[in-house]
């Protein structure tokens, strides 16, 4: 899952990079908020956590034009202004969960979690489908309740298709959301990988679209 992170404190930007790339996001960190506009003209992510104090604009004003293009992408505000009135402009101002500094990681991520879950439209933690269930939270996936173990990017792919389920997914949008600007990517990583998935859990799970790329089909009826 790509992730784009805004945060203009060195110390607590590498801190929270780090720490979200081990729970296996894709991070792209910028320190100002003129980067952050240009990454979001020019990529697509899945979550956004934004410091509001950014040496060059208001992370709200940033917030604020995201939500005017209609994007919707989830966005967890951290900050240190830890009044009413500012928690209430945030969230009135498009935010998805505001979180004061200092903060513990372990419930930045829970949070997330629960953002991604709210914006795929699931209530419950676990994804299942035709006896497979995938836990994000713990990164664990069973497949007709035997565990299987898969490498982090193979999990990544699993959780991106199965957050799709009934939609095709382009090889270039799995990349997107895999990789982060600076990762270098083979030409065949995804299809490695989904060849893997395939061979660990059931051929016919991942279907390739001739063209246009790889889709988990819904269950019937």
């Amino acid at each position: 899952m790509r992730l784009l992170l805004v945060e203009d404190d060195e110390i607590l930007g590498e801190g929270l990079a780090t720490g979200l790339k081990m729970e296996g996001y894709a991070v792209d960190w910028f320190t100002t908020g003129k980067l952050a506009e240009e990454a979001l003209k020019n990529n697509l992510y899945e979550l956004i956590v934004l410091d509001l104090g950014l040496p060059d604009m208001d992370g709200m004003d940033l917030l604020r034009d995201l939500r005017s293009r209609k994007d919707e992408t989830p966005v967890m505000v951290l900050t240190a202004r830890d009044t009413i009135p500012d928690r209430v402009s945030g969230l009135d101002s498009g935010a998805d969960d505001f979180v004061i500094k200092p903060f513990d990681l372990t419930e930045v991520c829970a949070r997330l979690r629960a953002l991604a879950r709210r914006h795929e439209g699931r209530s419950t933690p676990t994804i299942e489908h035709k006896g497979l269930v995938l836990d994000p939270a713990a990164h664990i996936v069973t497949y007709n309740n035997e565990r299987v173990d898969l490498s982090q990017k193979e999990f990544e792919i699993l959780s991106f298709l199965m957050g799709n389920i009934g939609r095709v997914v382009s090889r270039a949008r799995l990349e997107e959301s895999l990789y982060s600007w600076d990762s270098d990517i083979e030409s065949n990583t995804v299809e490695v990988h989904i060849h893997y998935l395939r061979k660990k859990l059931d051929p016919s799970l991942i279907r390739t679209v001739r063209g246009v790329g790889y889709i988990i089909d819904a269950e019937e009826g």
